[in-house]
């Protein structure tokens, strides 16, 4: 396993960060096998794991909790979020400092520990002062709860105003940024990943199969979507689409690549991601041990230059081929707002 460092705070991590958002209700309903999947990520060097208060409505930080209790924890940089919904009272959820403050105990009271390594504001809202989230994560920080803290999918304006004002006002800084990465989604590469790198942020990029099209699953001539989650997000996976048509052909086009150069689409996928070098880690998402483990052999795959060639042909850089795949919209462009 290879380890880089996280930005520029001297810390390092795997470069797969283990995700723990299947773990629990929505994936994996068997806590010991979670537990298992875990263990086995860790056995195989990686000291990185990911997960959410929002992921099964804090489930999934109750299993890691008890999967890394007994002396597994302090070897572990340890990430979780904050921002989503987690009760129908509307003042449980965004980035102000009330919510901030009590759920980071909620969370820390699930994952079994007195601090967290990275705490990460989940989406950005643009109806809360920067200052207000900045001031209660710098809080948290000299309380010794947090040690670091970070966004994900924050939109490049934000990561900018979010630097500015931390420097203006005297804060703590936002020190990663967790984008989705793969090579269906390669908008970021145009702004949000050479800002990271201008402000020395690490990169935590989620989703690098692209929610299972590049895992092989999806097949030209195949009905979708398969899952419930999946027709939640039917503007992502409906075949009747032809942004999700284009994104099939991608995929057949890649299987095809991977197969020539001797690896499997998965390998070459993750590889892909951990190539550019703006991204830290890649943080993978097993529900199974068998998913895991097709997916650890991906650090020892190196993609050569004809084949990055060949990959930016089929998708060229910058592009997303479902704009849908993002991960986040601005609400200047929801329709209220754009028509008048």
């Amino acid at each position: 396993m290879e380890y880089r460092r996280l930005g520029r705070t001297g810390v390092a991590v795997s470069s797969l960060c283990l995700g723990a958002m299947m773990f629990g209700e929505w994936g994996t309903k068997d806590h010991q096998e979670s537990i298992k999947i875990i263990h086995r990520a860790l056995d195989a060097g990686i000291n990185f794991i990911d997960t959410a208060d929002v992921y099964s409505a804090g489930e999934s930080e109750v299993i890691v909790g008890k999967a890394l209790a007994g002396g597994r924890r302090d070897d572990i940089v340890l990430a979780s979020k904050v921002h989503m919904p987690m009760d129908e009272d509307p003042n449980q959820r965004g980035n102000s400092r009330r919510w901030i403050i009590r759920e980071v105990e909620n969370s820390l009271r699930r994952l079994g520990t007195d601090y967290l390594d990275l705490y990460q504001v989940h989406r950005y809202d643009p109806e809360t002062d920067l200052d207000e989230t900045l001031g209660a994560l710098s809080d948290l920080v000299r309380a010794g709860k947090v040690r670091y803290f970070g966004h994900s999918t924050w939109p490049v304006s934000a990561i900018v105003e979010a630097q500015w004002t931390a420097q203006e006002r005297g804060r703590e800084r936002f020190r990663t940024e967790q984008p989705t990465y793969s090579i269906l989604t390669r908008a970021i590469e145009s702004d949000v990943l050479p800002t990271c790198v201008r402000y020395g942020m690490g990169v935590l990029s989620y989703s690098p199969l692209a929610g299972g099209w590049l895992s092989g699953r999806y097949r030209t001539g195949d009905e979708g979507p398969y899952s419930v989650a999946r027709q939640r997000l039917a503007n992502r996976f409906d075949l009747s689409l032809p942004e999700n048509q284009r994104k099939l052909e991608a995929a057949g086009q890649l299987g095809e690549l991977a197969g020539k150069t001797g690896i499997t689409l998965i390998e070459m996928a993750i590889a892909f991601v951990l190539r550019h070098p703006a991204i830290t880690s890649a943080i993978i998402g097993p529900r199974t041990m068998e998913h895991l483990e097709s997916q650890l052999t991906a650090t020892d795959t190196v993609l050569g230059d004809d084949v990055l060639d060949r990959i930016d042909e089929i998708v060229p850089p910058g592009i997303t081929l479902n704009p849908a795949d993002n991960g986040w919209v601005s609400p200047a462009l929801q329709a209220s707002a754009r028509r008048r």
